[in-house]
C-alpha cells in the first residue's frame, strides 16, 4: 500500500494523516505514546496490523502533535488540544462520524473525545486503558521522567523499555534495533518527557461516566492491566471489556485477534443518532460588587459599563471558543469543550475587566452534561455555579477535576482545600489559576 501522508491544519499546526482502505465504517486509530507513520509501515508487525483493519474499515491513521511527521507547536499540547487533531483530521478526510481505537496514553484522547463529540462517534475501543496513576506523583515516577528526560534515544535505554513492556520481542535482537529506532524518529528526548508526564498527571475518572457511546475495553492479564481495565470499563456507562491473548504490557499487535474482536463489537452496537448527554467545561462569570458599583455610578453610567462588560465577555467568548448559554444581570453562563480553553477564557474576562473598574469572578467545572432543547443542565452546570460562588474578586476558581485535565497546559495552580458546595453531597478539593504560562498556546482561531 502506498504511503500517500496528507496533513491537516488544526490552528497553526500541521497533523500528518494517512488514509488507508475503503470500508464503509471510518475507524481512527489513536496511536500509543509515539507513532511515525512512515517507519511504522517498515514493520511487518505494524503493517499487518493496519492491513488487516483496512479490510474492515477506512482506516485513518495519524501521528499526534508533536510525535512522528506532525508538528509540535511550541508549548506541549493539553489533552483537548491533543483531540482537537482527531477532530482536524477527521475533518480534512470528511468523517462525520468514527469508531475511535485508542492504545494505552491514546485511550486518554479517545475518551475524552467520545464524550465531547458523542454524535461524532460510532463507538469506541480502549486497548490497555488505565482512568488514573495513583503513583504519578511519586518520587519513583519523578525520578524516572528525569531518567528519561536523559537517556532517551539510546540503545540501552529502549532495550530496557522493551525488555519490560514486551519480553516476547525482546529477545529478538533485530526488534530491539527496530523498537530503539521507532522511539527516536517517534519524538525527540523533550516530547517524551512531556508526553510522559502528561500521562502521570491526567485523571480521567471524572470524565469516563460521561462517555455515551458503545465502549469495549480490551485488556491483557499483566502488570494490573485487568484491574485498571476494569476500573475503566465500570465508570463507563454499559461498557463491555474484554481479556485478550498475550502477556506483554505493550505492542497492541501482540493480540491478533483484536481488529476481528472490534469488527464484532461495531457490528453489533446501534448508536443514537441524537445524543441526550456530552461532556462539557462550565464557565460561570459574575461581577464583584456589582449593586455597590452601580449605586455609585447611576443607572445610564452602569448601563453603559454593563454593555462594554457584556461585549468584551462575548469576544473573549468567541476567541477561545466557548458557547454564550445564559446571562442573568451581570453575570454569564458558558460551555467549552475543554478545560484548557474555558479556563484562559475565564482569565482575559478577569483581566480584561480591569480597565472598566470591574472585578469578575469566575468558577470552572467538567462534567456530564444534559442536552435539552438546545439547554444545557445537569450536576456538573450546578457544580460550576457553586465553584464560582466561592471565588474571590479577580479569581478563577476550578474544580479538582479541571485540574486533572489541563496537564501539560501550562497552567498554574494554588490549592483553595476542601469545600463544602452548596446542595452538592461531599467535600470538593478546590484550585485557584495562577499565571498561565506565557509560552502556553495562542487563543485558537474560529
Amino acid at each position: 500500500m502506498g504511503l500517500d501522508i496528507q496533513y491537516a491544519r488544526s490552528g497553526s499546526v500541521s497533523i500528518a494523516y494517512q488514509v488507508v482502505g475503503d470500508g464503509e465504517r471510518d475507524l481512527v486509530y489513536v496511536p500509543d505514546y509515539v507513532s511515525n507513520l512512515v517507519y511504522g509501515w517498515e514493520s511487518p508487525h505494524w503493517r499487518k496490523f493496519y492491513e488487516r483493519l483496512a479490510q474492515s474499515f477506512r482506516l485513518i491513521l495519524f501521528d499526534k502533535r508533536g510525535t512522528g511527521l506532525s508538528d509540535l507547536g511550541g508549548h506541549f499540547p493539553a489533552l483537548e488540544t491533543r483531540m482537537d487533531d482527531v477532530r482536524a483530521v477527521l475533518d480534512a478526510v470528511g468523517s462525520s462520524s468514527t469508531v475511535l481505537l485508542g492504545s494505552h496514553d491514546g485511550c486518554s484522547m479517545a475518551a475524552m473525545y467520545a464524550a465531547t463529540h458523542p454524535e461524532r462517534t460510532s463507538a469506541l475501543v480502549l486497548f490497555q486503558p488505565v482512568a488514573h496513576d495513583p503513583e504519578g506523583h511519586t518520587a519513583d515516577a519523578q525520578a524516572n521522567l528525569a531518567e528519561l528526560r536523559e537517556r532517551w534515544g539510546t540503545q540501552e535505554y529502549s532495550d530496557e523499555i522493551l525488555k519490560e513492556t514486551a519480553p516476547s520481542l525482546y529477545a529478538d535482537p533485530a526488534e530491539r534495533e527496530w523498537f530503539a529506532n521507532w522511539l527516536r524518529v517517534g519524538a525527540s528526548p523533550a516530547v517524551a518527557y512531556a508526553l510522559n508526564r502528561a500521562w502521570f498527571e491526567t485523571d480521567l475518572r471524572d470524565v469516563l461516566p460521561a462517555v455515551r457511546v458503545p465502549t469495549l475495553v480490551l485488556y491483557r492479564p499483566v502488570m494490573r492491566m485487568e484491574e485498571h481495565a476494569r476500573e475503566v470499563a465500570g465508570l463507563i456507562p454499559a461498557a463491555s471489556v474484554l481479556r485478550v491473548s498475550g502477556m506483554d504490557y505493550s505492542e497492541i499487535f501482540l493480540s491478533p485477534e483484536i481488529p476481528e474482536e472490534v469488527e464484532r463489537f461495531v457490528a453489533g452496537e446501534v448508536v443514537p443518532e441524537v445524543p441526550d448527554s456530552v461532556l462539557a467545561t462550565v464557565l460561570f462569570t459574575d461581577i464583584v460588587g456589582s449593586t455597590e458599583r452601580a449605586t455609585e455610578l447611576g443607572d445610564r453610567a452602569w448601563r453603559e459599563v454593563l454593555e462594554r462588560h457584556h461585549a468584551l465577555v462575548r469576544r473573549e467568548l468567541t476567541r477561545y471558543r466557548g458557547e454564550e448559554r445564559d446571562t442573568a444581570g451581570d453575570g454569564f453562563f458558558a460551555t467549552f469543550d475543554g478545560p484548557a480553553r474555558a479556563i484562559r477564557c475565564a482569565q482575559a474576562i478577569v483581566e480584561g475587566v480591569h480597565e472598566l473598574g470591574l472585578q469578575v469572578r469566575a468558577g470552572v467545572h467538567i462534567g456530564e452534561c444534559e442536552l435539552h432543547e438546545g439547554k444545557v443542565a445537569g450536576l456538573a452546570v450546578v457544580i460550576g455555579a457553586r465553584v464560582a460562588a466561592l471565588a474571590e474578586g479577580g479569581e478563577v476558581l476550578v474544580s479538582q477535576t479541571v485540574k486533572d485535565l489541563v496537564a501539560g497546559a501550562g497552567v498554574e495552580f494554588e490549592e483553595r482545600g476542601e469545600n463544602e458546595l452548596k446542595g452538592i453531597p461531599g467535600s470538593w478539593r478546590l484550585y485557584a489559576v495562577g499565571d498561565v504560562s506565557a509560552h502556553g498556546p495562542p487563543a485558537p482561531r474560529s
